[in-house]
């Protein structure tokens, strides 16, 4: 059986490496006013700040039409036997749900979707791996059976530098907890149950990635083998220097510096800052 790997833009995985993994793609939107715009494709990340600074009006997000994916499963049923498609978490957006509809309408191909209830990088790391497995003849279930398998381990706390963009798309569950004081406090989150949700209220900023890295680094320091990401909204200097921390502290940790994408950049803001990581062995 001959395996396609999907996943959608919000893996935030570039284009080459998407390429050199054999790993299929279909984007997410971006909505300017009366633009439309497809993530990773008609808009790159270094622009899409700076168009929101140009812009009054915040954008909005849709998610791909079930139209698009099908005819993408149908191009993929060409050549390949099943896909297995990895996606943004159920609990943040209906790309998940879109791509179940979507294998339900096309025949000649076996669809298996996969909830990474995560996002970005992290839901790259499940993608990649799945790739791997797909490229060296694994089948679906195999493939399925180790992302299951590397969902324990799988964590990511990000900060939002302002939590309106969150709270007014209503991605943040539990939101009300913080009415009265979104704009003083730096919380840290976290996904639950495919649902954003505060971990800590945290005072400044400074003091939130300093609870970030130190919830990385009692996870780190009882693991073997640990891959990494900084995953920064337009903060690259301040990820980097993330980067070099962790490499400094740890011989067991491959870490990466990865970016918050127009779609999820939209509902975090400017700012954002998070780190994930899984357990390789």
């Amino acid at each position: 059986m001959k395996t396609a790997v999907i996943t959608d833009s919000t893996a935030y995985l570039p284009r080459d490496v998407r390429q050199a993994h054999h790993i299929h793609m279909v984007p997410l939107n971006v909505i300017f006013g009366h633009d439309t715009y497809q993530e990773e494709v008609d808009i790159q990340t270094e622009d899409f700040y700076d168009m929101v600074k140009e812009n009054q009006e915040l954008p909005k997000t849709s998610q791909p039409s079930v139209g698009l994916m099908a005819e993408k499963l149908e191009e993929l049923a060409l050549d390949y036997d099943a896909v297995v498609a990895v996606h943004l978490s159920s609990g943040i957006s209906g790309t998940y749900q879109g791509m179940v509809s979507a294998g339900e309408m096309v025949d000649g191909i076996d669809v298996h979707v996969f909830d990474s209830e995560m996002s970005c990088l992290m839901q790259g790391f499940y993608a990649l791996e799945a790739a791997e497995l797909a490229n060296n003849g694994a089948d679906p279930d195999e493939i399925i059976a180790r992302l299951n398998e590397m969902k324990p381990s799988m964590h990511a706390y990000f900060m939002a530098d302002d939590l309106s963009h969150l709270h007014r798309g209503g991605r943040l569950n539990g939101a009300q907890a913080f009415v009265g004081s979104l704009l003083q406090i730096k919380p840290v989150l976290h996904f639950v149950d495919t649902k954003i949700v505060p971990f800590e209220k945290i005072r400044t900023r400074k003091k939130a990635i300093k609870r970030i890295l130190t919830l990385f680094e009692e996870s780190a320091r009882n693991s073997g083998k640990v891959k990494a990401t900084v995953i920064h909204a337009n903060r690259l200097e301040e990820a980097e220097q993330m980067k070099r921390a962790i490499e400094e502290e740890f011989d067991n940790v491959e870490v990466t510096v990865s970016y918050f994408g127009p779609v999820i950049g939209t509902h975090l803001g400017e700012g954002a800052i998070g780190l994930g990581w899984y357990n390789q062995s």
